[in-house]
């Protein structure tokens, strides 16, 4: 028995095992360690021993189990070795070879607008608020004082999710929850996207940004919305920019007025930017109605506001002479690494 245990050494020594895998080094084992192995084969004759021979064959058997082992954990090591060595040869860099400079991007024009938009507001003393972009139609349209037969509430101009839900046409929904949750002193702008049935042109879009803003306090009056509104035109477009004010309907405000500001091409003497009117507009305002505050929870009689609203993606597209409001939306690299 002896013999025949280093004859098994003996085969498991002749057995190459530089060149195996992980499945070829599992047979190995199991054809010398496995339950039906040569070893264990062997093994099995031990109880035809005699009771002195026993233990000597048993030392002898466990010799080479061991022997056996470790052949097999050097070969699985030198394998793992092997693949680490393929593999770091096949991903070597060569940190000298010079690289193709690096494209940095930059923010895109809308971003860049809105932050500057919300910087120039706060600096007035402005808060920033945020809100859903899913709303309910009594925040977007019955607490805002528009009738049910309003031409905005129909069905080709907003997107209705069901009869009590749609995507919001305007922000001042979030003015809404402001004055349903905040007691005046109020003081906020709120940016974020709009959405309405649109047919996307080069001055309309189904989804657009928009930033509003509305005062709640005691005493406000139209030379306080005047003044806010021109300080801001002011110090967002520049010091010679002049402002126009326009009588307007909103349902939302009374009394309303559009804002126009000088063109910035031609300085206010009319050119094709402008259609000759030496204006453009720029956004909407008015004072808060009363039915909007007796709404939201605020007594009209002891407390008064005003509210504007305009689109970011036209003040972008003024300031930076963009014709097309798709180009803001097609992320054309060409277009956005202008700015």
């Amino acid at each position: 028995m002896e013999e025949q245990l280093k004859q098994i050494q003996k085969d498991f020594d002749e057995t190459d095992l530089s060149n195996l895998g992980e499945k070829e080094l599992d047979e190995v084992r199991v054809k010398f360690l496995g339950k039906k192995g040569l070893l264990t084969d062997m093994l099995k004759q031990m109880g035809k021993l005699s009771a002195d021979e026993r233990p000597l064959m048993g030392k002898i058997a466990n010799e080479v189990r061991e022997h056996i082992e470790t052949g097999l954990k050097n070969a699985h090591e030198a394998m793992k070795h092997a693949a680490l060595e393929k593999r770091l040869d096949s991903e070597f860099i060569d940190v000298t070879t010079p690289v193709k400079p690096r494209f940095n991007g930059s923010l895109h024009p809308l971003t860049k607008i809105t932050q500057e938009l919300e910087s120039t507001f706060m600096a007035m003393g402005f808060s920033v608020v945020e809100g859903p972009e899913v709303d309910t139609v009594e925040n977007n349209f019955d607490k805002l004082n528009a009738p049910k037969n309003h031409p905005s509430r129909d069905m080709t101009d907003t997107f209705y999710l069901n009869d009590k839900l749609l995507l919001r046409t305007q922000t001042s929904t979030v003015q809404v929850r402001t004055m349903e949750t905040q007691k005046p002193p109020i003081r906020i702008i709120s940016p974020g996207r709009c959405f309405r049935c649109d047919t996307p042109d080069a001055t309309h879009s189904p989804m657009f940004n928009q930033i509003e803003g509305l005062v709640v306090d005691k005493g406000i009056t139209f030379a306080n919305f005047k003044y806010i509104l021109e300080e801001f035109v002011r110090r967002f477009f520049g010091e010679n920019i002049k402002t126009k004010f326009r009588p307007h309907n909103f349902p939302f405000t009374e009394p309303s007025a559009e804002i126009d500001v000088t063109c910035f091409k031609c300085g206010g003497v009319g050119c094709p930017t402008c259609k000759g009117e030496g204006f453009i507009e720029i956004l909407g305002a008015g004072m808060v109605h009363p039915n909007v505050l007796r709404n939201c929870g605020i007594d009209p009689e002891v407390y008064s506001g005003f509210a504007f609203g305009m689109g970011i993606d036209r003040i972008t597209m003024i300031k930076y002479e963009i014709e097309d409001i798709r180009y803001l939306y097609e992320n054309d690299i060409r277009f956005l690494k202008q700015f």
